[in-house]
């Protein structure tokens, strides 16, 4: 597929998810009963489903939950002017958070019911400099290992033509979610 019917793609996939998303509750936190029972993959369909609220920063900075599976995450961000740094790139900030979100959206796709994760480390690694002349970008996070207690994933950053502008890795801490 060329460069320009993979953005092409992206795009239609986008507005599709955000089309869902702004139809819903929009950006917040979902409550206690709508979580009760449900697997870390079921929560994250019923976000992309827009059957209940997403993470405001994604609209904060600008980037979009995509897809998510068993063990994988993709999310989909807008590099603009907002995000540059004083040398003319993307803030490495905005790299890795939404490098941070598809890690942590892998992982949590793989909890069971009553089960969370928080980040414990977070190793980014920046390739290629990122500027808004780049329409859109992906990070797609994939579960190394899930277990009990830990978890640890990989996510790369790239743009439809496949350059890679980074990639990271994460170790994420595996507990039974506290009663509310």
């Amino acid at each position: 597929m060329s460069q320009n019917n993979l953005l092409e793609q992206w795009l239609a996939e986008e507005r599709e998810v955000i089309a869902r998303l702004d139809a819903g509750p929009g950006p917040g936190l979902a409550r206690p009963d709508q979580l009760e029972g449900k697997t870390g993959l079921e929560v994250m369909q019923m976000m992309l489903a827009g059957e209940i609220p997403y993470a405001q920063i994604a609209k904060t900075l600008e980037f979009t939950i995509i897809e998510a599976r068993p063990g994988v995450a993709i999310f989909q961000g807008t590099p603009l002017p907002q995000h540059l740094n004083p040398l003319g790139t993307i803030h490495g900030g905005w790299v890795a958070t939404m490098l941070d979100s598809a890690l942590g959206c892998s992982v949590h796709t793989m909890m069971p019911p009553g089960r969370g994760y928080t980040t414990a480390e977070l190793g980014v690694n920046y390739v290629k400099g990122l500027t808004p002349r780049i329409e859109r970008v992906r990070a797609e996070g994939k579960v190394i290992h899930c277990g009990k207690q830990l978890a640890t994933a990989e996510a790369r950053l790239f743009g439809p033509d496949g350059t890679l502008y980074a990639h990271a890795t994460t170790t994420c801490l595996v507990f039974e979610m506290p009663k509310r």
